[in-house]
């Protein structure tokens, strides 16, 4: 499968232009809230392009179709979850500190329309649309889960967290803490404007975890 950043692009960005590029943000909007009030396989371009403004010719120069849509909100939704995971890896607080601050960082990149949108695909449908399933997994999950443990193995080598197998606890971490939010979202319980009451269980979920793998006086 190609990538969000392939050629289905390059028609558009060719013109160099600021209108280019907002026509662009316009399809990728309106695709974002087709696709939470529809579901991705129920949506159609036309209900995309009727709220855009746009053309449908003019959508499937950029994206080339709707799978094309659907990779380019998952590929945004991947970098912005992937600079608060490199934030909490450069960070040099305390783990008790700078896992509390990675947390509430991701959680609102979690419950953010296009990460809902991500996931709803990815767990939701992934079984009628397994490219798209397993694109996101490849490309989303399994990068965070690597970047998480080698956070959690450089931690253990600086002797300020206890822990055997840093792959495993990264695993822990990412499902004790964000599993309910992602659960909860996916099914239409939560969304943005439960960001707040959804850090500070976070921040519980985070202090529990980190009073397991603390090192003992």
């Amino acid at each position: 499968m190609k990538s969000p950043s392939s050629n289905r692009r390059y028609p558009i960005r060719a013109e160099a232009s600021d209108r280019a590029e907002l026509r662009i943000e316009k399809f990728i909007q309106a695709a974002t809230a087709v696709f939470l009030e529809k579901g991705y396989r129920n949506a159609r371009l036309n209900d995309v392009v009727a709220r855009s403004g746009g053309s449908l010719s003019t959508l499937y120069g950029v994206f080339g179709d709707k799978q094309g849509l659907a990779l380019e909100i998952m590929q945004r939704s991947i970098v912005s979850f992937g600079e608060g995971l490199e934030l909490l890896y450069q960070s040099e607080l305390p783990p008790e500190q700078a896992l509390q601050q990675a947390a509430a960082r991701m959680i609102d990149e979690i419950l953010s329309p296009g990460r809902i949108v991500a996931h709803r695909i990815a767990v939701g449908e992934g079984l009628c649309v397994p490219e798209l399933r397993d694109w996101f997994m490849e490309h989303g999950v399994a990068p965070a889960e690597h970047l998480l443990t080698l956070y959690f193995q450089r931690e253990k080598d600086n002797g300020r967290l206890v822990l055997d197998h840093p792959a495993v606890v990264a695993n822990r971490f990412y499902m004790m803490v964000f599993g309910s939010v992602i659960l909860r979202s996916v099914m239409g319980i939560i969304g943005q404007e439960h960001a707040e009451q959804a850090k500070l269980d976070a921040r519980e979920a985070v202090s529990i975890f980190i009073d397991g793998v603390l090192p003992r006086p």
